[in-house]
């Protein structure tokens, strides 16, 4: 087969308009219902200029890119035309091609108005598919474009390196979050923070936003709870040539679905962290450098406990300390004996090298297990087999530090479940995003004369086991457990089912709670205690008393509230003998008092 060189298929595909266009649903998420199509386009179907990049390449290398553009919107145009056009179209815009000449802004009007389309149809997207040498040309143009009746829409916010700085200086309508950011946003707190922003200057900018490349029911769930105008992604629908305005019965349940994520932000920060935040770039050296080179190099910068060694491909292959180098070459005739002879003679080629992606949780386990010299030494951290940069054992015991820290604020240390502060918040959100949802007190009885009995590490060890037991039988995605303190918990349930996990949780807890007794407690079912006056008293083995309040948002201000109506169905379940559910069927007003439960509050 011989391949017709570039500048003739470009013509002939420009000739012919042998274009395909494609058309994908942007869903307007409050409305759960198609609010617009992107407008898509490919090259001749099984040619080698099928693939937008690959088409937009070759006309560049031709100079035919413009000419390109113009009849791809013109296929694009003819096509839309024969749509309903009840819903925007967004067309992709290059900023060269909002920088033409009047001739050229006449020429595409004409394109326009020749399919029957009204500027007010269109969404000119713009696509930072070139370097923006004047802001001020641009701006003006858009303007131009603007007071025509078009509306502007910032193509992958993120992506490129002049996004931010085109948003302030254009004003665009709508701005796209760039898919790089939506894939995988409910497992990476970093994505959620940078997307949490970008929505947040959208609310004060009076900008709409869209995010792209949602996949998945959890991405969408989490895009959802961020309160972002719009989505689009394969989860809605694939480009495809014709219009789709109907959303199938799966993603309108996602979408009409009243309910609010757990984010990454609620679960153990420990476990997210990773060595990369520990990462210094340490310039390292080649192993032809000599042993006189790396001692001069210790003795100009008194602060470098090691140097890293990489070959040529950048791969990690040693360490080389500052204690050993200088110790070495401190002896009688050390320097002249080795000083020319390559760094790799004395370095340390068993050194730690561990993975970006390694929990900080993971690495502090691994430090300490291992040589204490790795304290002192530090660690090489390496993406796949390329090197990075270095880590310290102070700069771990650092990041170790503050997370203990931040556990104690917002985790209790004993279980690692949220503490008061993150119970609240999540309360005080269901609250204003009106959703209804159950909350439940969580209390064991008779745990103290257990404490007095066997003491207080036999009483943290029943303590994390309900931890445990809560967190393994609740839908981790949608219901949230809290410890507040002591022998208390709390359960906030958003998904069905909530009074058969509390039953389940009941029923575990009599069939293991006996475990934790000696065997002579056991035989008679409980423990015996004399109080401060010689008196016996018998206490059955422990159980849990759960109050469960059904909470409707319109009775409820804030988590005081809610706390104090739990405070109560506890006190009614605790009247119950042995393991008890109490559920508040009433529908309570809100409570005189918003500090009933001091804990809670």
């Amino acid at each position: 087969m011989i391949y017709a060189p570039p500048q003739l298929e470009v013509e002939t595909i420009l000739a012919q308009k042998n274009l395909l266009p494609l058309f994908q649903p942007i869903v307007d998420i409050k409305q759960a219902r198609v609010f617009a199509h992107e407008a898509l386009i490919r090259g001749p179907v099984e040619s080698k200029l099928h693939s937008p990049i690959a088409l937009f390449n070759a006309a560049s290398l031709c100079g035919l890119n413009i000419d390109m553009e113009y009849a791809a919107r013109e296929v694009i145009f003819n096509e839309y035309s024969r749509s309903d056009r009840s819903h925007p179209l967004f067309v992709n815009f290059s900023p060269d091609a909002l920088l033409l000449t009047d001739s050229h802004l006449a020429f595409g009007l004409t394109q326009l108005a020749r399919s029957g389309l009204k500027a007010s149809d269109i969404v000119i997207e713009i696509t930072e598919s070139s370097t923006i040498r004047d802001y001020a040309v641009l701006r003006d143009a858009v303007a131009r474009f603007k007071s025509l009746g078009f509306k502007i829409a910032l193509d992958d916010l993120g992506e490129g390196t002049s996004g931010l700085r085109l948003w302030s200086e254009l004003s665009p309508e709508y701005v796209k979050i760039d898919k790089h950011f939506i894939a995988n946003i409910h497992n990476d707190p970093i994505k959620l923070e940078f997307v949490r922003g970008i929505q947040k200057i959208a609310v004060e900018s009076n900008t709409l936003t869209i995010a792209e490349g949602i996949e998945t029911k959890e991405e969408l769930a989490v895009i959802k709870d961020l309160k972002i105008d719009f989505a689009q992604g394969y989860l809605f629908g694939r480009p495809f040539p014709k219009f789709q305005y109907v959303l199938t019965e799966e993603v309108n349940n996602l979408l009409n679905k009243n309910i609010i994520r757990l984010f990454a932000e609620h679960q153990n920060t420990a476990k997210q962290a990773t060595v990369i935040s520990l990462a210094s770039y340490q310039t390292a050296a080649f192993p032809e450098m000599t042993n006189e080179e790396v001692y001069n190099w210790f003795d100009r910068e008194n602060t470098l406990n090691s140097i890293p060694v990489i070959n040529h491909q950048s791969k990690p292959i040693g360490l080389i300390s500052r204690y050993d180098t200088i110790d070495r070459f401190a002896r009688r005739y050390q320097k002249e004996l080795h000083g020319k002879k390559p760094c790799t003679t004395f370095m340390d080629a068993n050194c730690l090298v561990v993975q970006k992606e390694m929990s900080i949780l993971a690495m502090s386990e691994l430090i300490l297990a291992a040589d204490p010299k790795y304290l002192l030494n530090g660690f090489i951290i390496a993406d796949g087999e390329r090197y990075v940069g270095m880590g310290s054992g102070h700069a771990l015991l650092r990041e170790v530090t503050n997370m203990q820290i931040h556990a104690a604020r917002y985790a209790n240390p004993l279980t690692l479940l949220p503490g008061n502060v993150p119970i609240n918040a999540h309360i005080d959100k269901l609250l204003e995003r009106r959703i209804p949802f159950v909350a439940c007190y969580c209390d064991l009885d008779h745990f103290k004369p257990f404490n007095d009995a066997y003491g207080y590490r036999r009483g943290d060890e029943v303590i994390q086991f309900v931890g445990r037991l809560l967190s393994s039988q609740v839908n981790n995605e949608h219901d949230f457990v809290g410890h507040i303190g002591g022998d208390d918990f709390v359960l906030v349930f958003q998904s069905e089912g909530w009074e058969a996990t509390c039953n389940d949780i009941l029923d575990t807890i009599v069939k293991v709670m006996p475990d934790f007794y000696d065997l002579k407690d056991i035989q008679q079912g409980g423990i015996r205690i004399e109080d401060r006056l010689g008196n016996e008293h018998f206490y059955p083995f422990g159980s849990l008393s759960i109050g469960a309040v059904q909470v409707h948002p319109d009775a409820f201000a804030s988590h005081h509230e809610v706390a104090g109506a739990m405070s109560n169905a506890k006190k009614q379940a605790k009247k119950i003998v042995g393991n008890s559910l109490f559920i508040e069927r009433r529908r309570l007003a809100p409570t005189a008092s918003r500090a009933a439960d001091e804990r809670l509050a």
